[in-house]
């Protein structure tokens, strides 16, 4: 998905969070992001996850400040599932270590 210079970061980060069950905003330089990824794809969820890199856009701190607004933190990744925050990649792991994160994964599948 290009980004659309018409979108505010907050209307984008809405679109992308209704758009696609699972998103990930993160940095490509992030060692927490890469992890959260790497949890991610060991599930197939072919077009229903989306990544946006934050430092490849030119307003990454208005993006940051958005996040914050909805999810309380700015840190990333941010991880949304269904439409909601379930926090950071330890968050995820968590996630997957309890069998939550696969049964959250399967039930989005029949989107």
């Amino acid at each position: 998905m290009a980004l659309n210079s018409s979108l505010s970061a907050a209307d984008h980060i809405q679109k992308l969070i209704h758009d696609y069950p699972v998103v990930i905003f993160s940095k490509s330089n992030c060692p927490y992001c890469h992890k959260a990824k790497k949890i991610l794809s060991k599930y197939t969820l072919d077009n229903k996850y989306y990544v946006l890199e934050l430092n490849q856009l030119s307003n990454t701190d208005e993006y940051q400040t958005e996040l914050q607004k909805l999810t309380n933190d700015r840190t990333v990744p941010r991880i949304f599932i269904d439409g909601k925050c379930i926090g950071d990649e330890e968050d995820l792991e968590n996630l997957e270590k309890t069998g939550d994160l696969k049964k959250q994964l399967e039930a989005i599948k029949d989107l």
